[in-house]
């Protein structure tokens, strides 16, 4: 696999998970549709799904690409949500990450 897909999916990663960040602050705060943050988390949301399908032009599996996207989403979120959150990991939680890394070499 080459690595230009690679760091596509990674930044495709890292703009869900400031889409994930934008939507956890509009959850909070009891914030309707239409504010400027909702629509800033739809923005991310559209934009790290676009970074997927441009992953595709570089003739990745689909599975594959979908899955990397998605494992560096959550790996990005535990460790941003750990930090700033504060929110504790179970050990379960931590396996399941390992577990999502070995996937992407069972996949392929």
């Amino acid at each position: 696999m080459h690595i230009l897909p690679i760091i596509i999916l990674f930044l495709s990663g890292v703009v869900l998970t400031a889409g994930d960040i934008f939507f956890r602050t509009w959850t909070e705060k009891g914030l309707s549709m239409h504010t400027p943050i909702y629509f800033v988390g739809l923005f991310l949301y559209i934009v790290g799904s676009m970074l997927l399908v441009e992953s595709y032009r570089h003739s990745i599996n689909i599975v594959s690409a979908g899955l990397i996207q998605i494992l560096f989403n959550t790996i990005i979120l535990v460790v941003f949500t750990y930090f700033y959150f504060h929110e504790p990991l179970t050990n379960l939680q931590i396996v399941g990450v390992f577990m999502g890394i070995a996937s992407i070499f069972l996949i392929q």
